[in-house]
């Protein structure tokens, strides 16, 4: 694997800081002792500025090159995950029900290397952000740091970012043009009838048949109301009614995820969504309250800039290990709205066998973080070439 050379001289420095990292994760927006990490490595390196408290704790740090020029954006999100560590390693969470569940602490230390070798070398013209944002995981850290401005106040041209992928092939690099990962709403519905004994159900009036009327109806917006070739996800994940065999509950609740890539589709499936619930309101005599959450946008790569992306990571792991043109996934990300503010492109990069991402056996391998860290510092360089 052709890492930089100066890179590959610290990759044990890097993996000290990871592990340092996957030890004490935290959630969405409360990322402060990540963060101050982050920025003293950061100024043990002489990074030219830091800015912190950014969406409550992310931090954006400017490199200088050696002219004047365009400013390159590369993103790592920080947050963990609400999960019990079971990996058994020396390093594991020592939070207890909070784990890095998802790799952000290696998406981190790829970001911390990259900016400790451009700090050194300093090969490129125009600047650096290393853009270290909260809650991607809940709260779309990404979208906050949009909506504070940081694409203008640092003179953003351009953005990246990379997502590592436990079950690629070690190394490979997978992008593509345009939609490469979906929007996700979410629909939380909360059914009222009238409660009573089981015995007497003639009294009541019971939200369980209801929900079940609600729920299979649902399952036919996809077959009935979206053409055939525009890809959707509709998945109720939770039901609840009830405490007791003999009680007719008064209330009842499910929860549905939906997923897809055009706006016109995603506004369908909100649209029929409430028709079909509010529907079998009304035959089933009950109350229906929708909580619909209009989530994180699709994740959708600019064509030049996922191109370019991808010409470098060729340059990094060899024309064999990437792969310009992947599948699209049902997966969500909120540096969609990074790149619904500038051009830029996402990047999978494989991490080899092991435990899938959210699970509690997932770690993240450490050989992965100087590839990633490489392809940053190569990005910047060819982006910005030194005059």
């Amino acid at each position: 694997m052709p890492v930089l050379n100066r890179i590959a001289d610290f990759a044990e420095e890097m993996k000290g800081w990871r592990r340092h990292l996957h030890q004490y994760p935290e959630l969405e927006f409360q990322c402060h002792q990540t963060a101050a990490f982050i920025v003293e490595r950061l100024r043990e390196m002489g990074v030219d500025e830091i800015h912190e408290g950014i969406a409550t704790s992310g931090v954006v740090a400017i490199i200088n090159g050696q002219d004047g020029g365009r400013t390159i954006g590369l993103r790592a999100d920080m947050d963990a995950l609400p999960i019990d560590e079971a990996t058994g390693a020396e390093h594991a969470s020592k939070v207890s029900g909070k784990m890095h569940a998802c790799g952000h602490d290696g998406h981190v230390t790829m970001l911390l290397g990259a900016a400790k070798y451009l700090c050194e070398t300093r090969r490129f013209s125009g600047r650096v952000a290393l853009l270290f944002q909260p809650a991607e995981e809940d709260g779309g850290g990404g979208n906050v740091m949009v909506q504070e401005g940081v694409m203008d106040r640092f003179d953003i041209a351009e953005v990246y970012g990379i997502h590592n992928a436990p079950g690629l092939p070690f190394g490979q690099f997978q992008t593509t043009r345009g939609a490469l990962m979906a929007s996700v709403d979410t629909a939380v519905v909360h059914v009222t009838g009238r409660g009573g004994h089981a015995a007497t159900p003639h009294e009541c009036i019971d939200p369980i048949p209801a929900v079940v009327s609600m729920v299979q109806g649902l399952q036919t917006i996809l077959s009935r109301n979206i053409f055939a070739m525009d890809e959707a996800v509709l998945s109720v994940t939770m039901i609840h009614a009830g405490t007791a065999s003999n009680i007719v509950p008064e209330e009842a609740m499910f929860a549905a995820t939906i997923r897809c890539f055009k706006p016109e589709v995603r506004a369908l499936l909100k649209k029929r969504i409430y028709e079909i619930i509010e529907g079998h309101a009304a035959a089933f005599n009950v109350t229906a309250r929708i909580d619909y959450d209009w989530g994180y946008p699709p994740t959708i790569n600019h064509a030049d800039q996922a191109d370019f992306a991808a010409s470098v990571a060729r340059e990094v792991v060899g024309p064999a290990l990437v792969n310009a043109e992947a599948g699209r996934e049902m997966g969500s990300e909120d540096f969609s709205y990074m790149l619904e503010a500038r051009p830029g492109a996402y990047l999978f990069l494989g991490t080899g066998p092991g435990a899938g991402l959210h699970h509690p056996a997932f770690d993240f391998n450490d050989e992965a973080a100087p590839v990633g860290a490489s392809f940053f510092a190569r990005l910047v360089e060819t982006a910005l070439p030194a005059k």
